[in-house]
Order: structure tokens, then sequence, then C-alpha cells
């Protein structure tokens, strides 16, 4: 498993979802299973992130899957890409103060779009929110204007035209 991370390619995150520097946000650590062809994170949250009093709220919950899928439109098909179109079906409450597996996949990728999907697991396995998703490859000028400053050599290869 490969542990990813923004820095990789010289650019500067302050990811809400990610990203462990940012004070603010959830923290949480993506990992690339290439065999399996999956990105997967294990994340436990307290309730700064709760909608009930015990449950983690849908946003924050939909915002990790979103982030599943964009790790894996990266890690797996090599490309930059934003979410163009996504679905979500809440299956059981994500609850406060537990563990949780996320697992990423794409689907399908025709170049210019890729099909994704992601869903949460609790610890008995049981599926408690699931997302599907389109994302666009992003362009030269969109990963700059995300970036916010020209793009790194080092992460070049992750543009699409």
């Amino acid at each position: 498993m490969e542990r990813l991370d923004n820095r990789r390619w010289g650019l500067d995150s302050n990811c809400f979802v990610c990203e462990e520097r940012n004070p603010g946000g959830l923290g949480v650590p993506f990992f690339a299973d290439r065999d399996q062809q999956m990105v997967t994170a294990t994340f436990t949250l307290d309730d700064r992130f709760s909608g009930a009093p015990t449950y983690v709220h849908g946003g924050v919950v939909l915002a990790i899957l979103d982030e599943a899928m964009a790790w894996a439109t990266i890690a797996l098909s090599g490309c930059f890409a934003v979410t163009k179109a996504t679905s979500t079906r809440f299956r059981a409450p994500v609850m406060v103060g537990q563990s949780y597996e996320v697992r990423g996949r794409v689907d399908a990728d025709d170049g210019s779009e890729l099909d994704c999907r992601a869903e949460v697991i609790d610890s008995s396995g049981a599926v408690c929110a699931e997302a599907t998703a389109v994302f666009v490859a992003m362009g030269a000028a969109q990963a700059i204007e995300a970036a916010g400053a020209d793009v790194p050599d080092s992460a070049r290869d992750f543009i699409r035209s």
C-alpha cells in the first residue's frame, strides 16, 4: 500500500478531507492498493463533525466519499480530475467515535471523463454509505487555476489536454 500525499507533486494543499496539516480538517490519510485497484482510508471522527449528536454529518460523509474517488482518479488513473456529478445513498448512520473504512475505485476512464464509486464500511463489514460520480479530467489551465500557481514538472503527467 502506498501513502498518498499532495506534496509528492510539489503542491501545497490545505485539503479539508485529507490534509493532516489543516487544523480544522478531517486529516484522513489515503492509501493506494494497486493490486486491488482501489484507494482506502480508515477514519474515526469526533463530535466536531456531527449532524445529530451521535451521527457524523451526511455532508462530511459525502466529502470523504468524494475524496476517495478523487484520489482514485489520481492514484489509479494517473489523472487530476474534478467532480462533475455525484449521487450518494446512505444505508446506515456513520457514528461519531467509531472506526470506518472508505474505499474508492475508478470503474471507467474514457480519457476525458472517469466513472468512479466509493463506499464507507463499518467494522462489521456493512456498507453505511455509497456514492458514484463522474469526474472530468483537468487540462493545464484548470490545473493551474486549482493549484493557484504553475503546476510543477512532477505533476504535469497527471494533466490531460
